[in-house]
């Protein structure tokens, strides 16, 4: 699928950007891969890794320093590319509420930007990472990427029926990811705490790998006809069962939740069952549009889901326990 095709990534450096560039690199002999990101040190350090682990195909990498924010440079990084991941994003809640115009102008307006660029540069496919926050939205960052699900979807009635196709792919806080709950963890396990705090007793996640997440955006750049948002069958986890299972036996304090954080995760509202198709590993949903009717043979295959449903951390059929959070840590890594 990416064998001589070039694929522009921003956020190239982040946890999500150099999972999905080495796995690619495995898997693929890509005509070239460029990395678009900000932190010019990320990238040296990038570059040093890539060369020592993949020494007979770094000549596939390209790094270019720039920001989503900066037009001219987007567009001059995508000329001659087949393929975007845009992975970009400010993520960090707390930074988001402080910072709402920074926010708005990286979330949104970069958004518009890569949206831009692809159909004036002849982009083939764009696959946007978003997040569950984005679902009903109760934060900033999340307002923000609600918006840039919506500009990334409704992009498709502009690039004309041959022109980019783009799609969205939605998950949860990927696990031990930068700034996610096993790196906190594990940081203060590290540090010889015997306690670990906890915002909510009753909290729960969805467990999701940066290789799952890699995978179903490989899924979407595959066979995406432009308009869908996939989102994984993965399944669920207490932070209270995850936090015995790295320090068995270890005291745990409630420390309340933080500012615009939820409880439980929602992926597919009920709003949106009624668009939305069960497969054997993931759903799509499908966008509302009267000038949307391309139903391809993949989609065919889907199973419409019940009016009522909705994919929500705590409503989950899948779940994992103490032990089994434990066996995928160390399987990992993580641990």
């Amino acid at each position: 699928m990416l064998n001589n095709k070039s694929i522009l990534i921003t956020g190239g450096t982040g946890s999500f950007g150099k999972n999905f560039i080495e796995y690619t690199l495995q898997k693929y002999t890509p005509k070239r891969i460029i990395v678009y990101s900000r932190d010019e040190f990320k990238q040296d350090n990038m570059r040093k890794y890539l060369t020592q682990k993949y020494p007979d195909k770094i000549k596939f990498m390209r790094f270019f320093i720039g920001d989503v924010r900066d037009k001219d440079r987007i567009y001059r990084a995508a000329r001659g590319v087949d393929y975007i991941v845009h992975a970009a994003a400010m993520k960090q809640v707390p930074a988001c509420e402080y910072n709402p115009f920074e926010a708005i102008k990286t979330n949104i307006h970069g958004a518009q930007n890569i949206i831009d660029a692809s159909i004036d540069c002849g982009v083939e496919k764009v696959v946007a990472l978003s997040t569950d926050k984005a679902v009903n939205p109760i934060n900033l960052y999340g307002g923000t990427k609600l918006v840039s699900d919506k500009l990334f979807i409704s992009a498709n009635a502009y690039s004309g029926g041959k022109g980019t196709k783009f799609s969205v792919v939605r998950y949860g806080n990927v696990a031990a990811s930068r700034g996610s709950v096993i790196p906190f963890f594990k940081s203060l396990i590290d540090s010889g705490k015997k306690e670990l705090p906890i915002t909510d007793f009753e909290m729960t996640r969805f467990w999701i790998t940066l290789e799952q997440g890699v995978e179903l955006v490989y899924k979407a750049l595959s066979e995406s006809i432009g308009g869908e948002t996939y989102i994984s069958k993965i399944p669920s986890f207490r932070i209270y069962d995850l936090a015995e299972a790295m320090l068995p036996n270890c005291s745990k304090k409630e420390i309340g939740i933080r500012e615009g954080e939820k409880i439980h995760e929602l992926m597919i509202t009920r709003d949106d069952a009624r668009f939305t198709l069960e497969f054997d590993k993931h759903y799509i949903i499908m966008p509302h549009f009267n000038w949307w009717n391309n139903v391809s043979e993949v989609l065919k295959k889907g199973k419409p889901v019940p009016k009522d449903f909705e994919y929500t951390s705590n409503g989950n059929k899948q779940w994992l326990n103490v032990e089994e959070l434990r066996k995928e840590l160390e399987r990992n890594k993580f641990i």
